[in-house]
């Protein structure tokens, strides 16, 4: 199956590597973004052990509770970021973004009482959804055509960053506590009273920068042109590539506008007309794929995997480490690919590569083997996902929607994103208890076989393609 056919590459003019400096700048700077993202995503597991005890949370459902309940502010914030982000432009939305996540890290690190945690941490989680739209979506729409899987790829690059950072800032903060306390001393150790404080709080820095730089990149040339301040557009479009890219690009953008006149006027009930709807099929499909793999399970729940491998505490923290950088390596890797091999043969291999190690991996529990030859098994999985599926997915999702639908597309498609994260997490330990590890890690990989046949038969090649040419030829298949 070759799936949908695209027209050719464009051939817009080359941009010096000045232009490149620049553009790689505004890029970072909304990768921040995703590095808050991952960062505020990943402290929880270090600081929960510690919160728990300051709130007396002793039952399942609080615990339950305080872990999940970002997952309504990402939900809330991923739906809300395709409006706001047609309405006010993509440079607002990320800037209410950072101050989002600044606020909400103190007040979550300072909470006095578990409500109020509660109250911030979605707040926090709104902060997330937000970003984790209009971040690939803005890169997107200021990357020309040949460098812009490497530049939307840097937004997961980012979270990979964020959730090392995360990581490390546990580690540095938690102070070791003697065995044997009773529950009144450790109520009063530094770690109770303050390490999870300042885990939260560290991350204030970081969208202090993020909130600072906003200010200092351009508003998305395609959403100035939606919203008819041509001129504007033209002049970021010249500073981004020269006056010759500024030209080709704006025949692009106007001539996509033209046959498309109401786009300032789109909705969500667009998204399910005839030609629209199968690429949103899709695009929720592919964000589903991402997280249903299971590779998250080996982050959010590796102490249980490994543990259930024959690892002991110190080996499981040591794994733990190993899995981070595995997951930086081979996003770097993909980075330098993205534009060369292209999407859709990155997706199938990720697939394939994926799906292999976790149908091992559940040969490897059924056959009862133990330490090495689990954790090989699983850094091939996380290295197949960290080089493909991670990246490539929200390359795609930025990519693939016609420019009327855009912003709302990828609302929908990184909503059911979180929606099937949830999902994914929730069920777990569920699926762990009912079938095993074994039969958890071969249902993750018949699901990647069968993302095998969702990609090759709907996802085309946008390699070296304008976003109106992708547009355009999607709306035609």
């Amino acid at each position: 199956m070759r799936g949908p056919t695209l027209p050719a590459p464009a051939q817009s003019p080359s941009v010096s590597p000045g232009h490149r400096l620049y553009i790689w700048g505004i890029a970072v700077v909304a990768a921040l973004g995703g590095l808050l993202f991952g960062y505020d995503w990943v402290v929880i597991g270090g600081a929960r052990q510690f919160y728990e005890v300051y709130f007396h949370l002793t039952s399942a459902v609080l615990v339950g509770w305080a872990n999940s309940c970002a997952l309504i502010g990402c939900l809330l914030g991923s739906l809300a970021a395709g409006t706001l982000a047609d309405r006010y432009g993509r440079r607002r939305i990320l800037l209410a973004s950072a101050v989002l996540f600044a606020i909400s890290s103190v007040l979550t690190g300072w909470a006095r009482s578990f409500p109020a945690f509660i109250v911030w941490r979605i707040l926090g989680g709104t902060a997330i959804g937000l970003s984790s739209n209009v971040s690939p979506l803005y890169i997107a729409e200021i990357s020309p055509a040949a460098h812009r899987g490497r530049l939307v790829s840097l937004n997961q690059f980012a979270i990979v960053v964020g959730i090392l950072l995360a990581q490390i800032v546990n580690w540095r903060l938690a102070r070791p506590v003697p065995a044997g306390l009773s529950a009144d001393l450790l109520l009063h150790t530094w770690n109770v009273q303050y390490g999870w404080r300042w885990m939260f709080t560290v991350v204030t820095a970081p969208a202090l920068v993020f909130t600072f730089t906003s200010f200092f990149i351009p508003e998305s040339p395609r959403w100035l042109c939606g919203a008819g301040r041509d001129r504007e557009a033209r002049a970021i479009l010249e500073r981004i590539g020269g006056s010759s890219y500024a030209r080709a690009e704006m025949g692009g953008i106007e001539s996509a506008l033209r046959s498309d006149a109401a786009l300032t006027q789109s909705s969500w009930r667009e998204l399910l007309l005839p030609g629209f709807r199968k690429i949103l099929l899709v695009g929720i499909a592919l964000a589903a794929l991402q997280q249903w793999t299971g590779i998250n399970i080996l982050f959010n729940y590796a102490a249980e995997v490994y543990r259930s491998a024959g690892y002991g505490a110190n080996d499981i923290f040591l794994n733990i480490v190993i899995t981070g950088a595995i997951n930086l390596v081979f996003t770097v890797l993909a980075m330098v690919l993205v534009d060369r091999v292209g999407r859709r043969l990155m997706m199938l291999a990720g697939c394939i590569g994926i799906g292999v190690s976790d149908l091992l991996c559940a040969w490897a529990y059924h056959a009862q083997w133990r330490g090495a030859a689990v954790l090989l098994l699983t850094l091939s999985a996380i290295a197949c996902y960290a080089l493909t599926l991670a990246p490539v997915t929200w390359v795609l999702i930025a990519e693939i929607f016609p420019p009327r639908i855009r912003s709302h597309g990828i609302s929908v498609a990184v909503s059911a994103l979180w929606t099937a994260s949830f999902l994914l997490t929730y069920t777990f330990p569920l699926l762990n208890q009912l079938e095993g590890a074994a039969g958890t890690f071969l249902t993750y990989g018949v699901i990647c076989l069968l993302g095998l046949i969702l990609v090759a038969s709907s996802v085309p090649e946008t390699k070296g393609r304008t976003l109106e040419q992708i547009g355009a030829g999607i709306a035609q298949t």
